[in-house]
């Protein structure tokens, strides 16, 4: 190929060749003989050497040695070689690279060129790449230019402003007077670019932001002109005047308008008038539509207005556009809150999208559903939820699941319907349930006394017909093991009565035991349940006694473990065994704001829902530590708990000595522990934005080892997803994050998210950690961090 061939014929060429490597052979012939060309001082083909280099440039090869070509040809009075330069420069040059500095004398002067497509191009060129001090030196020439009477220079100026107030903020006030004065033009380019500017200054100053705001009449009056003027060719875009200039328009009177009651009184006809007046029919009309209900919501607008607003949403969610759909349930996600009746109109349509066939239309109708559950409402819009989770996808599963956990526990109408809703939930989404609604759900069982007969029927059918749902299985053996004696005797008046043998009972625990489906814990519950019915059963004691035994080898440690101790129970322990394994007492509540399992941080009345495992009850008047110790030692709770001091100083039956001395000998099964009542760690708010909370506590493991706890919760009224926490420390320090409890934070505080940091200080240098949050709400990204110099209760230990 030629050296000297024109652009057409070298795209002509690299287009032909068949492989790569010919394509970069192509390339770098071409471009030696460009460089060769750009060394002699006398090239009459320059412009078209530059070019060919650009079109090399956009292929993805090196281009850099055009650069100071660019600057020569920018300094040349050709216009054919100027405009080339200025492209080239736009390409190649950016405001890191030194010789974007050797341009800004060439773009002063052609900044006063009489010819205003050389204005035109320094004003591209400057709006492009212009570095900080490049806008400091070129400003006073841009203010010049704003004041020009050609509207086409006016038009470049004004989009090369907002360039320079975004480098340099305090550039602001300069090109304030220009850009009022600018409102008055009739060229729509030239409005457009004087809108977009005063966007850009409202938002950076707030002083700037209050003095445009005399001039919402005008704006007002500009945007009335668009939407009741006529046909005109030049700004026709299906059927509707200028849409790009209305929407810009409307976006700087939401800036306007927001948290101003004078301004958004002075726009709210208007809004109106857009809101009545636009065709909903086209995308361009249903683009004004959006950013008008977007303006309406945002400023304080009549009651009436958002109604309308609302209202031109619920016709979104009909449209065929999934986009359409899926914006307007991004807003009305925003306002449920606010406009809570006025959203529920609109419920029915809302429930359908759930049906919709693209994945990211339903997560959004599912976000919204949850949002529109109420009492008055729980009945009908849970038959709704429960139908879309028997069908709707594996990754939506979770979501839809923990939702209607929160909502059941928020607004249930009885306790037997809140019952019979989790127990749906699980047999349907079992897999797919947080780890605490396990504890949960017994906490709720325990607490329905009149109920447990009808729950123990039913979880035994359930379990009988599945057993593939672990939660539900779990769920199923802790009732059973606890209400077996209700069971057996097939009296139930809430539910149709079935004869139940204590072999049939055995037999589904067994098959629980022994299936390959079963993880250990459920394994563990049944296990458990299997012991505890030995106390409420009497014919087949030594059925269980032979179950229990063969998992005294189980391969599962923990598993093992409850066997041996169970074993222990049933030989040297037997005359213990019925005030170990009686049932469990009422579960209560560390406060009225504790819900999903969660600690309030106030000391531990009973037993914590999050810490239930199935387990023997308290000995009565056992010491405090001992009695920890016991429940620990059969699988029982993990927290130090207060005796009941309500429970007389011996069993009914035995003697006091009998009891301690057994409870003693029992206490000892696994070679005489030592136990030490724990201190709960002390907690310290760290952080509090936004109505997230994160909270730290420590617990001090050795000398230079740490374990610190951040546990974060959410009191706003809309659900956090994507919850996460990254941690940092100094360098001589070892960081350890174990798995969080979770990634999402219910509304209004309904769960907690708990995330354990190991720390390992060998050097004892002054711990630090800075920790960064980041999540997901309403569909919008926050992230944030906060600094931790100061950790409670180890300030004498040196870290």
């Amino acid at each position: 190929m030629s050296p000297s061939v024109p652009l057409q014929e070298m795209i002509r060429a690299i287009r032909s060749a068949r492989t790569q490597c010919e394509e970069r052979g192509v390339i770098q012939r071409e471009c030696a003989a460009i460089r060769a060309q750009f060394r002699q001082s006398d090239n009459g083909g320059r412009s078209h050497n530059l070019a060919k280099l650009l079109y090399v440039h956009m292929l993805g090869y090196p281009a850099h040695f055009g650069q100071m070509e660019c600057v020569r040809m920018i300094a040349s009075p050709r216009y054919s070689e100027k405009r080339v330069g200025y492209l080239g420069a736009m390409m190649l040059l950016d405001e890191k690279q030194d010789a974007s500095l050797l341009i800004t004398n060439s773009i002063k002067n052609d900044l006063s060129h009489s010819n205003q497509y050389v204005q035109s191009l320094a004003l591209c060129t400057l709006a492009c790449m212009g570095s900080a001090e490049m806008c400091r030196d070129l400003a006073p020439e841009i203010d010049r230019l704003l004041r020009a009477s050609n509207s086409y220079i006016k038009k470049k100026a004004a989009l090369c402003a907002v360039h320079i107030v975004r480098k340099v903020h305090d550039l602001g006030e300069l090109f304030a007077p220009a850009a009022r004065s600018l409102l008055t033009e009739k060229n729509h380019g030239v409005l457009h670019g004087a809108v977009v500017l005063i966007t850009e200054l409202c938002e950076r100053n707030p002083e700037t932001l209050e003095r445009f705001r005399k001039n919402v009449p005008d704006l007002v009056q500009i945007m009335k002109g668009l939407v009741i003027s006529g046909y005109s060719p030049e700004h026709d875009v299906a059927g509707i005047s200028d849409p790009f200039l209305q929407v810009r328009i409307l976006r700087l009177l939401r800036i306007l308008g927001r948290n101003n009651e004078a301004a958004s009184d002075a726009m709210n006809d208007l809004l109106a008038q857009v809101a009545t007046n636009t065709d909903s029919t086209k995308t361009v009309g249903n683009a004004v539509l959006y950013e008008t209900v977007l303006t309406v919501l945002d400023i304080k607008s009549e009651s009436g207005l958002r109604v309308l607003a609302v209202n031109i949403l619920g016709r979104f969610l009909l449209n065929n556009d999934r986009n359409i759909r899926y914006i307007a349930m991004i807003s009305l996600q925003k306002i449920v809150g606010t406009d809570h009746n006025a959203v529920q109109r609109h419920r029915g349509t809302i429930v359908d999208c759930l049906k919709d066939q693209d994945a990211s239309v339903k997560r959004r109708a599912l976000d919204l559903s949850l949002a529109l559950v109420s009492a008055s409402n729980i009945r009908s819009m849970m038959k709704e939820l429960l139908l879309f989770l028997s069908s709707c996808p594996l990754e939506l599963r979770s979501q839809a699941a923990s939702g209607i956990f929160n909502a059941a526990e928020r607004y249930a109408p009885s306790q037997r319907w809140h019952i019979d809703t989790i127990l749906h939930v699980l047999t349907t989404a079992g897999g797919d349930v947080r780890d605490e609604t396990v504890p949960n759900l017994i906490q709720l069982i325990t607490n329905a006394s009149e109920l447990h007969c009808y729950t123990v029927h039913k979880l035994y059918r359930a379990l009988l017909t599945d057993i593939s749902q672990q939660s539900l299985v779990q769920v199923a053996c802790w009732c059973i093991g606890e209400y077996g004696d209700l069971l057996l005797r097939g009296e139930c008046q809430e539910t149709e009565a079935v004869q139940v043998s204590e072999d049939d009972v055995l037999d589904a625990l067994e098959t629980v035991l022994q299936s390959h489906m079963s993880s250990p814990a459920t394994r563990g519950f049944a296990l458990t349940a299997t012991m505890k019915l030995s106390t409420r059963i009497t014919d087949n004691v030594d059925r269980i006694r032979s179950i229990v035994s063969i998992y005294g080898s189980c391969i599962d440690v923990e598993l093992q473990q409850r066997a041996v101790e169970y074993n222990a129970l049933f030989k040297k322990y037997d005359h213990m065994r019925a005030a170990v394994l009686e049932r469990m007492p009422v579960i209560e509540k560390n406060s009225p704001g504790h819900t999903n399992g969660e600690s309030t941080g106030e000391p531990v009345k009973d037993i914590q829902p999050a810490k239930v495992k199935q387990g023997g009850p308290l000995l009565p008047q056992q010491p405090a530590n001992q009695v920890c110790d016991l429940l620990d030692l059969l699988g029982g709770s993990e927290e130090p708990l207060q005796p009941s001091p309500a429970v007389a100083g011996t069993a009914p039956g035995l003697p006091a000595n009998t009891i301690s001395q057994a409870g003693g000998d029992l206490l000892d099964l696994l070679g005489g522990l030592e136990p030490a009542p724990l201190a709960p760690a002390p907690a310290m708010p760290v952080y509090e934005k936004d109505g997230v909370t994160l909270t730290l506590s420590c617990e001090k493991q050795s000398d230079s080892g740490l374990t610190v706890t951040l546990t974060a919760s959410n009191s706003t009224d809309s659900d956090i997803s994507s919850f996460t926490l990254q941690a940092a420390v100094p360098k001589s320090v070892q960081l350890h994050m174990k798995a969080p409890s979770g990634d999402s934070l219910p509304a209004r505080g309904a769960a907690k998210v708990t995330q354990m940091v190991v720390l390992n200080n060998p050097n004892k240098v002054n711990l630090k950690m800075r920790v960064r949050i980041s999540y997901n709400s309403q569909g919008s990204a926050f992230q944030d961090t906060v600094q931790i110099d100061s950790f409670p209760g180890l300030s004498a230990a040196g870290h």
